[in-house]
This record gives structure tokens, C-alpha cells and sequence, in this order.
């Protein structure tokens, strides 16, 4: 069959997704079916004639746009991890008419008259459980978007939701092609003076891969990271460090014209609807609930950190003294990582490096499979064969402790040029197992590649983001709600990170550690004084981490409830003054981070201001993980109560009362602190 004739894989919702088959020209014409039946099903829901009932009403509204989303998202997965310049001008072609349907669709005065006659009916007054919440929520969430404006309010709220949707994609992608703009090519091999060898093996694969001479650098983590923390020259060090906080501000790229813009449609979004501001919209079901409230989370969290941070700071400072002289200046940002990790050293005696050889990548996911099927009953086997977007890729199926088949998902987990930064899980296809159709997700980071002949061995912190990405897959796969809208981490997100970050405290036992932390070469464990030092080091410089991110949580909530342009002037001004309170170092007149915010600015909601959502999960993660210390790590009945309360349970219920039935209190705040060493 000619590729002319072959049938366009994004036309049909398939388990096992034709990644092999998918081009670019498929994009226009699925994405144009899927909207033109949706559209009809839209209509044939609002204008059915019989008495409204559950199933005719919310159940159709729950699947309208499944086939839409459905392909909307496999595309925009492969624009984020295998992009070319056909499939990004197809997906940039869809979007604007897409992101216009989905916002029209609590504009439509026909659906939303349907739903409140559903809603008088003495069915829906008799609901409970989850298709009670589902009722409320959805009649909140129509108010929310727009369902009781005036024709010309809706007609102004479709063209805003429009135009987000367009300049938030702008803005990710102007940030992947300015990172990847960066290279840095050494040819003298004493300037790496200082870098661990396993930096300067995937420097020099690196450039022979680009077909140059010398050690090649890049902005990319497993590239950045280790020269900011270890390379003996300062210049190097300062200019790697000028172009990462620079990116997305000149050219081509420049993000300034795009932040100023989204931000000042999100203002006017939330005017239109009747919000004092952004924050206000989007927290409204959230956790939080207002923007003020999430303010004094992050206020409360650093009156409690401040002498902390100060202290350490001065402690790093004297440090470098006591290595250089009492002439030794001040810190500049591209020094604090370089000092605090010869610091480290100097306390605990502890080289993270040192611990490379013990996590082979291939181990670490068979130990996080290990310890998964202890907590939760599930097995996790490898499906070989599966089409992918890249010959790295992985992909698994999971199976419940009865042998029920739960679902599949893709692993891919090194950097590329044609693949966005950082770490992140997704969702393909939401299903209803066991019995039911089965979940699809996929989860992605941008980890240390094996180099030569040896397998890719991590960090502790990558080992930390694996860890951290399977608990939000964890919270996809083992969901049981028969809404697909409230399945799954489709969740308040101040409560979505709590599966996420409570997976990373067994990254620090013995007992989970000597499942998976093996010598690559020997099959040794990690030796107790290493692993006693590791722990050990854990606290060191808590208070700046923890002050990093409140810096960018009160950065994101400013820029969304205090910002005025006519006041504050430049944004990148405004958030560099706000940073600095949260800063080590005094950051360069120039320093302009948050034009590379993906989280804050590559979606049309995303992150922006809900980024305080980490803290506040992470106060969660760490109270609920008191349980498994007290029942045992491996507790199967405290793995039970975690997975029927919080894993299966979706946005079932109010995320408040699921965590309560899991701890049967509410949360202790101090639990953070007291794990930071911060109390």
C-alpha cells in the first residue's frame, strides 16, 4: 500500500498508536473530521427532544471530544519530543480552530440549557458520589468559562482563549530553539579542569556526534548541570551561565512581546468573567481556592526559611574564604553551585559523582517496578515491538495483582535536539479498567545517556525525577473512575504532585535503594559509609532550595495577581527584583529566567499561578509518607490505603476529603520542615 493510500492512523483512538505511520500531512485532515463530529455531537446533545436523563446529558458530554483529544494530543507530543518543521506548521495550522471549539463549548447556549434542565430534574437531585460532583462541577466549571455572558462577552472570551492558545505555543517552542541554539565547543582539554570524567565522556560524544573536534556543552541538563557544578574556570562557567538565564529574549525567539501579551489576556479573561484577577480564576477549585490564600502559604513558608537561607549563605561564603583568603569577593551566581558542592564535600565528605555507578538506568526501572508491585499489587512487564517516535523508546504494560490488564504506557528517556526540556508524564487515552478500556500514558525525561560502551548511569536526582514522573503515571494507570474528565490526574493541581513527589522519598531508604542502587560493573550495593554520607548530605543547603521555589512561586502568583504594566513597567525587570529576595547570589542586570518559563507561559493555563502547587504538594507528600514510616516502606496495607484513596480515586471527591481518608486527619505542615531539617 502506497503512502498516499494508507489509512490516516490519527482518524481512530488505537491502544497500540501507529507512531511508525503518523506524518505531518495526516495532522490537517484527522483533526478536521474529528472537530466536524464533534461539532455534531455537540449539536445532537443540545437539541435532543427526550427528557433529560444522566446518560443522555453528562455521559455524551464526558465523550464529545475524545477523538479530538485523543489526536490533538498525539500530535502535540510528537511536536514536543520529535518535532520537525512540517509537523510544527501543522500543529501551529490546527490549533487556533481547535482551542476555539474547546472554548465554545461552555458558550453554547443550547448545551448549557440542556445541562441546567438536567440539573432541575428529580434524577439529578438524587445523585451522589461521583456523578453528583460531576453535575456541580460541571455546571461551576460552565459559569467559570463563560456559559451566562452576553453574545458579544463569549464572542470576546472565544477570541482571548484563541489567541493564548497560539502565543503559549509560540512561547515553548522560542524556548526549545534558543536552547538548542547554544553550543559550546572546547578544543583544550586543561580548560575542563575540575569536570568528573562521566561530563567530560558525553562532552566528547557530544561533539563527535556533531562531527567536531573537543568537548561540546549544550544547555541541556545532563550537559548544564555538571559544568555549573564542577568546572574550575569561573569564565566558562560564566558565560554558560549568562546564555541559559538569557534565552528566549533576542531575535526570532524573543519571548518579551509574547509574556507581556499573555499576560495581559489572562487579565482580561479573568476581568470577563468576574474575577479580581487570574490567580482568582484559575485557583477557584483548587486546594487553595484564592490567589490571596496561596500568597500566605508561600509568606508563611518563608518567614519559616529566611534565617535559614541567610545563614547558610553566609556559611558558603566563609567557606570560599577559608579555601582563597579573606580577600575572595562575594559570590556571583555562576560560583554558588561550583562552592557548595566542594562544601559538601568538605562536610560530609560525600562526591554525588561517586554515586553514578550505582544507578544504572536499566536497574533503577526495575527496582521503581519492584517497589510499585510491593506497594500497589501491580506488575509491570515490557512490551517489545511497539511502534515509538525514537528506536530509545520503551514501552511496558501493567497488570493488577489479579492479572487484569490496567493499561500501557512509552518511556523516553534522553535528550535530543528535536525534544522540549525537563521531565514530564502524559496522557493518551483515559480509559475505565479493569473490564473497561485500557489507560495510555507516557512519561519522558532528559536524563544522562549512556556514553561508549557504558549503560547510562544517573545522578541521585535523576534517579529523584524517574521516581517523581512514574508517581503521576501511577495516578493515570491505576485510576477506576468512570468519569473521564475526573479520572486520573485530571485533579485539583496543588493536589496533583502529590502521588508525584511522595514516590521520591524511597529514593533515600536502604530497603528500596538495595532493590535497584547496584555497582553497574561489580552488583554491589551501595557501601553503608557512602550511604550514610548521601543521607547525611540530604539537609545540606535545604533552605536555598526551598527558597528557589517559593521564589518562583511568588514570581508566578505577582506576575498574576500584583502586576500592573503602567506601575511595574518590564516584566523581566519586575520577576529579576522579586528573584533576587530569593536568590544566593545578586543575579546580572541582564538575568531574564522567566522568559524561558515554560511552566508559567507554554499553555494557555499550565502552571501560571498555580506554580506554588509544589510546595503545597510537597507539604502533602511528606506528612502522608509518615504513614509508610510508621506501617513500613513496603507496608501493603498502607500501599492499599494510598492507592484505593488517592491513586484510583481521580477527582472523584473533594481532594481535602481523599487525603483525610488516607491519613484520617488533615495534613501537618511541619512534616516539610522537619524532613528539610528547616523546623
Amino acid at each position: 500500500m502506497s503512502p498516499e493510500t494508507e489509512p490516516n492512523p490519527l482518524l481512530s483512538i488505537q491502544f497500540r498508536i501507529s507512531f511508525d505511520r503518523l506524518r505531518a500531512e495526516h495532522v490537517e485532515p484527522a483533526v478536521t473530521t474529528h472537530l466536524r463530529e464533534a461539532r455534531a455531537r455537540l449539536d445532537a446533545l443540545a437539541n435532543d427532544p427526550g427528557p433529560r436523563t444522566f446518560e443522555n446529558t453528562l455521559a455524551r458530554l464526558d465523550e464529545i471530544t475524545e477523538p479530538l483529544d485523543y489526536s490533538m494530543g498525539v500530535v502535540k507530543h510528537l511536536e514536543s519530543v520529535a518535532t520537525f518543521p512540517e509537523l510544527r506548521d501543522a500543529y501551529n495550522r490546527v490549533q487556533p480552530e481547535v482551542s476555539a471549539f474547546y472554548s465554545s463549548i461552555p458558550l453554547d447556549a443550547g448545551l448549557w440549557k440542556a445541562i441546567q434542565a438536567y440539573a432541575a430534574t428529580d434524577q439529578a437531585q438524587a445523585l451522589n458520589g461521583t456523578r453528583k460532583r460531576f453535575l456541580v462541577k460541571t455546571i461551576d466549571t460552565f459559569r467559570r468559562h463563560g456559559a451566562e455572558l452576553d453574545p458579544a462577552g463569549k464572542a470576546k472570551l472565544e477570541q482571548i482563549d484563541v489567541e493564548l492558545a497560539r502565543l503559549t505555543t509560540r512561547f515553548s517552542q522560542n524556548t526549545l530553539d534558543s536552547t538548542n541554539a547554544f553550543e559550546l565547543v572546547l578544543t583544550d582539554e586543561a580548560r575542563l579542569a575540575g569536570l568528573p570524567e562521566s561530563a567530560r565522556a558525553a562532552a566528547r560524544e557530544s561533539a563527535a556526534r556533531k562531527g567536531v573536534d573537543g568537548w561540546r556543552f549544550t544547555l541541556q541538563a545532563p550537559s548544564y548541570t555538571p559544568l555549573m557544578t564542577y568546572l574550575d574556570d569561573a569564565g566558562i562557567r560564566r558565560e554558560v551561565y549568562h546564555s541559559y538565564c538569557v534565552r528566549a529574549t533576542s531575535g526570532d525567539w524573543d519571548n518579551r512581546p509574547l509574556l507581556r501579551r499573555i499576560l495581559e489576556l489572562r487579565r482580561a479573561k479573568a476581568e470577563l468573567l468576574g474575577f479580581q484577577h487570574f490567580a482568582d480564576l484559575v485557583l477557584h477549585d483548587r486546594m487553595a481556592h484564592t490567589g490571596a490564600r496561596a500568597q500566605a502559604f508561600l509568606r508563611d513558608l518563608k518567614g519559616k526559611t529566611e534565617a535559614h537561607f541567610v545563614r547558610e549563605n553566609r556559611e558558603l561564603l566563609e567557606f570560599r574564604r577559608a579555601l582563597e583568603g579573606s580577600a575572595a569577593p562575594e559570590l556571583e551566581p555562576w560560583d554558588v553551585a561550583y562552592y557548595a558542592e566542594k562544601q559538601r564535600a568538605a562536610l560530609y565528605a560525600f562526591d554525588e559523582e561517586a554515586l553514578r555507578p550505582y544507578f544504572p538506568l536499566d536497574r533503577v526501572v526495575a527496582g521503581m517496578f519492584e517497589i510499585v508491585g510491593r506497594l500497589y499489587g501491580v506488575r509491570v512487564a515490557e512490551d517489545p515491538g511497539v511502534p515509538a517516535w525514537d528506536p530509545q523508546v520503551r514501552s511496558y504494560r501493567i497488570y493488577d495483582r489479579d492479572g487484569g490488564f490496567l493499561g500501557g504506557f512509552y518511556a523516553d528517556w534522553y535528550p535530543r535536539e528535536n525534544k522540549r526540556g525537563g521531565a514530564w508524564m502524559d496522557a493518551l487515552l483515559t480509559g475505565f479498567p479493569p473490564g473497561g478500556k485500557p489507560h495510555l500514558g507516557l512519561i519522558c525525561g532528559n536524563l544522562t545517556p549512556p556514553v561508549g560502551d557504558k549503560p547510562a548511569l544517573l545522578t541521585h536526582r535523576e534517579v529523584e525525577t524517574i521516581f517523581h514522573e512514574f508517581g503521576h503515571l501511577l495516578h493515570h494507570l491505576l485510576s477506576r473512575v468512570e468519569i473521564r474528565s475526573l479520572a486520573g490526574t485530571n485533579v485539583a493541581w496543588d493536589f496533583v504532585e502529590l502521588p508525584s513527589q511522595i514516590m521520591e522519598n524511597w529514593c533515600w531508604e536502604r530497603e528500596a535503594l538495595d532493590l535497584f542502587a547496584r555497582h553497574y560493573q561489580t552488583g554491589e550495593p551501595i557501601p553503608e559509609d557512602l550511604f550514610q554520607k548521601m543521607r547525611r548530605a540530604r539537609t545540606f543547603r535545604a533552605a536555598n532550595a526551598q527558597m528557589r521555589q517559593l521564589g518562583f512561586g511568588f514570581v508566578d502568583l505577582a506576575l498574576h495577581i500584583d502586576y500592573s504594566p503602567g506601575r511595574d513597567g518590564d516584566p523581566i525587570a519586575y520577576t529579576r527584583g522579586i528573584l533576587q529576595e530569593f536568590s544566593p547570589a545578586k543575579l546580572p542586570p541582564d538575568h531574564a529566567m522567566v522568559a524561558a518559563f515554560t511552566h508559567l507561559f507554554a499553555d494557555p493555563v499550565g502552571y501560571g499561578a498555580g506554580y506554588y502547587s509544589y510546595k503545597w504538594s510537597e507539604v502533602l507528600d511528606a506528612d502522608a509518607f509518615t504513614r509508610f514510616r510508621t506501617d513500613g516502606i513496603f507496608s501493603p496495607e498502607a500501599g492499599r490505603r494510598f492507592r484505593e484513596s488517592i491513586l484510583e480515586r481521580g477527582d472523584s471527591e473533594d481532594p481535602g476529603e481523599l487525603y483525610r481518608q488516607f491519613m484520617d486527619r488533615d495534613p501537618d505542615p511541619n512534616a516539610l520542615l522537619e524532613r528539610s531539617g528547616l523546623l
